[in-house]
């Protein structure tokens, strides 16, 4: 509940025109993209500038209102959802691209920029900005940074972090600072730029950002790899990396998935073999023709019953787009779809696999996988109905399973989506407690009153009764 004299400030800072505490705005940004949980907030505030950030910070500070960071709410875990009400902050009056420096090779940007749009003005002027979250047509950058997203180029180009060189940010007793800058090198004192990427809005809140740049690849081409056996295509992957080959993407779908995808997009993708590779390079002409044909050979030899080269770009952008529909053509199977990641060392992707589908007949659930095979990223999808109690509690006891699994194998329980609420139990299977005490300590230095985005990364529940395999 907000105090009628910390509403009127509010109020007065921002106008009344962009203050809702009406029960449709609140209920339309209780929830995001994550199934089956919703929050309400107890108002809906839109800054216009930073200085505007730093006086809403300066009152939720002295009254103790929670604030939540928001941009396109596709956020995967639960990460945008007011658990604790308060405000949320929408930056729909913060979308402005504000500087492409062509001689740093930096684009400056507010965080309410959408993703592809970014991306766009950066390829107008000959650059390139390598992270593409599948959410990328709708997702902001500020989202990206709050939740450092990866993508399908992730294998070669790296994720959000890889590419924010400074932050303009707003701490939670109204402080406005700069990290980093258009700089190649920087080490003056603590990485606060690093520090605030992946900080899921629970440290400060990002107004602008510097983004790195890079030149546009001269030329990419794309190849299909067809499967009749996990293990090879898992084989294939290691293989052509180990060959020193590093793909701009290396993209992985199961049998199950296919099936679905094809059902939605229909571009003929194939339907009776056990995996897909999707696999892209880019980069200067004769580099590219030189990989694309070992590539090709490692998969033959690794048992691809074909391999398939795009003969067009259309044709590449069409296997591209529905590799990036997979959740969306999935989503059409049941009321509810719960999309996890987890990351293991690619080596051991097929183990993953092979463990996620033992998990899924354990608990008599269904669950469909695809991901970055590149970097080791998968997606376990369940497709499950969250009206059915029963199911649902098997749904989370298969989750819990692969987190575990992951863990074991060396991995890790989210790659890009974030810890949020639904993988703040599982957090200190990674960290272990003393992981999660220092987490807290830089917590509490900047955030004392725990005003940010309150209830997200540290769970009440640490899920200590779960015994992880050595």
């Amino acid at each position: 509940m907000i105090q009628p004299e910390a509403k009127q400030r509010l109020i007065k800072i921002v106008g009344i025109e962009n203050f809702e505490d009406s029960k449709t705005e609140k209920l339309v940004y209780s929830y995001d993209a994550t199934p089956n949980f919703q929050a309400m907030p107890d108002a809906v505030v839109k800054p216009r500038n930073t200085g505007e950030v730093s006086e809403i910070m300066k009152i939720c500070n002295e009254y103790a209102i929670p604030i939540v960071p928001r941009g396109s709410g596709t956020n995967l875990c639960a990460g945008t959802c007011p658990k604790e009400g308060g405000l949320v902050l929408l930056f729909t009056h913060m979308r402005e691209i504000l500087e492409i420096d062509e001689d740093n090779l930096t684009m400056t940007v507010q965080p309410g920029v959408i993703t592809q749009d970014l991306i766009q003005k950066a390829e107008e002027k000959g650059f390139f900005y390598p992270p593409d979250p599948s959410s990328m047509k709708i997702s902001t950058i500020g989202g990206n940074i709050n939740e450092n997203s990866g993508g399908l180029r992730g294998l070669k180009y790296g994720v959000t972090r890889d590419y924010v060189l400074g932050l303009e940010a707003v701490l939670a007793n109204g402080d406005i600072i700069r990290t980093g800058g258009k700089l190649a090198k920087d080490v003056a004192g603590y990485d606060l730029t690093r520090l605030l990427v992946g900080s899921e809005g629970t440290l400060a809140i990002i107004t602008e950002a510097t983004l790195k740049l890079i030149p546009m690849p001269e030329t990419k081409k794309t190849i299909l790899a067809l499967y009749h056996d996990m293990e090879a295509a898992a084989r294939s992957v290691s293989k052509i990396i180990s060959a020193k080959i590093i793909p701009a993407t290396l993209e992985f779908l199961d049998r199950p998935t296919l099936k679905v995808v094809e059902d939605f997009a229909q571009i003929g993708l194939p339907t009776d073999v056990e995996a897909v590779l999707l696999i892209e390079q880019d980069g200067p002409k004769e580099v590219v023709e030189r990989d694309i044909l070992n590539i090709a050979k490692i998969c033959e030899d690794e048992m691809a019953i074909s391999v398939q080269v795009a003969q067009t770009e259309a044709e590449a952008e069409a296997l591209r787009t529905a590799r990036r529909a997979a959740l969306s053509a999935l989503a059409r199977l049941s009321p509810t779809t719960i999309l996890e990641d987890a990351t293991v060392p690619r080596s051991e992707i097929a183990n993953m696999v092979k463990a996620i589908n033992e998990i899924a007949l354990k608990h008599d659930v269904t669950i469909c996988t695809f991901g970055h095979a590149g970097d080791g990223n998968l997606h376990p999808t369940c497709t499950t109905d969250a009206r059915n109690k029963d199911e649902m509690e098997r749904v989370e006891k298969a989750f819990e399973d692969i987190f575990i699994k992951a863990i074991e194998l060396g991995g890790t329980i989210t790659g890009e989506h974030g810890v949020g609420i639904m993988k703040a139990p599982y957090l200190e299977l990674k960290l272990k407690s003393e992981g999660i005490a220092a987490m807290q300590a830089i917590k509490s230095g900047l955030d004392p009153n725990n005003i940010l985005n309150p209830g997200k990364m540290f769970a009440k529940d640490n899920r200590k009764r779960v015994v992880v395999a050595k």
